[in-house]
């Protein structure tokens, strides 16, 4: 559904958009597994794994938990002068745990602790003697879901609005004495409106709008005199984290406007990722989706439609999506398929 998902109908995989959502799902606990195998236009054997489930401890509180598995497949390696240094399968994964609780029969809060793990040690020396180590951090998912039913005419249908930050973490370093990355903190603001036509029929409609909350880097200039390097539009890198977080809000160096002169709030609006969706149900069983996910060309140019079906019942449920590039079979997320297999215990 374009990759949108903070304010939508609670399912097992909330885990990944908005934790607080599980407070409200149904059943009593579920496991699920996503299947991707990623950029298959560019390189053939990168795939990702995403396994996650809930346990409902009661009416109000609600465990969660996953784990992602990524392998980047085979890379291979020469040094400076061009000797082999042999081929590497890289991997790296996620492990999370989570728990929701609902305030009221609205509004519910979800919290997540995340360890990531990036491990290149397989990855020799190319030069300089550089002894790589594990990449770790410790982060952190803060998420509110509210949703209220409202009857239209004869008819019942609901709306619901959805706030997620992740990945609220410490900056990952492949070296001790080399400045750690950043990741990808991000802030997820969505909503929602379901209507049900019938006992057989029903539709959703979902939007999502994403922010990275990671610093964009400053544009520098050599000094003619010093030789030194000074900052010619943005801003210093900050020197934490949470500093970092409040400063992407507004860092942006600046994009060109005809009079010379580059306007912050442009490219700031450019940062912005935006996703819609939309879900038909039939009996409850079988499930169409689509949507469109849309990134500004200069900020990674992500742009591409998503189709989607799914079968279910009491206790199995079968998805797959595919997505469709704007760009084409030029784009390296041309031809991607993702599979997921859910399985819900104790639900209606």
């Amino acid at each position: 559904m374009g990759d949108v998902g903070v304010a939508s109908i609670p399912d097992i995989n909330s885990q990944h958009w908005n934790a607080a959502k599980y407070a409200f799902i149904k059943g009593e606990g579920g496991v699920a597994l996503t299947y991707a195998h990623w950029l298959t236009n560019l390189i053939p054997d990168i795939e990702q794994l995403y396994f996650t489930g809930f346990y409902r401890i009661n009416a109000k509180n609600t465990l969660s938990s996953s784990l992602r598995y990524l392998s980047l497949g085979r890379v291979y390696f020469t040094s400076i002068g061009g000797t082999s240094m042999g081929n590497f399968n890289l991997r790296e994964f996620a492990l999370d745990a989570g728990y929701s609780h609902s305030f009221s029969p609205y509004l519910s809060g979800g919290v997540v602790l995340r360890y990531i793990h990036s491990n290149p040690r397989a990855v020799p020396a190319t030069g300089g003697g550089q002894d790589y180590t594990a990449g770790t951090s410790v982060a952190g998912d803060l998420g509110i879901y509210y949703m209220k039913g409202v009857q239209l005419g004869e008819k019942m249908a609901q709306w619901a609005l959805g706030l997620n930050f992740s990945n609220l973490g410490t900056p990952v370093s492949y070296a001790e004495d080399q400045p750690g990355t950043p990741i990808p903190s991000n802030l997820r603001l969505g909503g929602r409106f379901s209507y049900e036509f019938n006992s057989e029929h029903s539709l959703s409609f979902h939007a999502d709008i994403n922010k990275l909350l990671v610093p964009t880097p400053g544009i520098y200039m050599e000094d003619s005199l010093s030789g030194n390097l000074v900052l010619f539009r943005g801003k210093e890198a900050p020197g934490s984290v949470i500093l970092g977080m409040f400063q992407s809000l507004y860092d942006a160096p600046g994009v060109p406007r005809p009079d010379g002169t580059y306007s912050v709030l442009a490219e700031e609006i450019h940062e912005l990722l935006f996703g819609l969706g939309a879900e038909y149900y039939l009996r409850k069983m079988f499930a169409l989706r689509t949507g469109y996910f849309h990134e500004h060309e200069t900020k990674g140019n992500r742009k591409y439609f998503t189709f989607g079906a799914g079968v279910r019942n009491r206790l199995l449920t079968f998805d797959l999506s595919y997505l469709l590039p704007v760009q084409g079979s030029s784009s390296p997320l041309y031809n991607t398929f993702r599979l997921a297999l859910t399985a819900n215990f104790g639900g209606s």
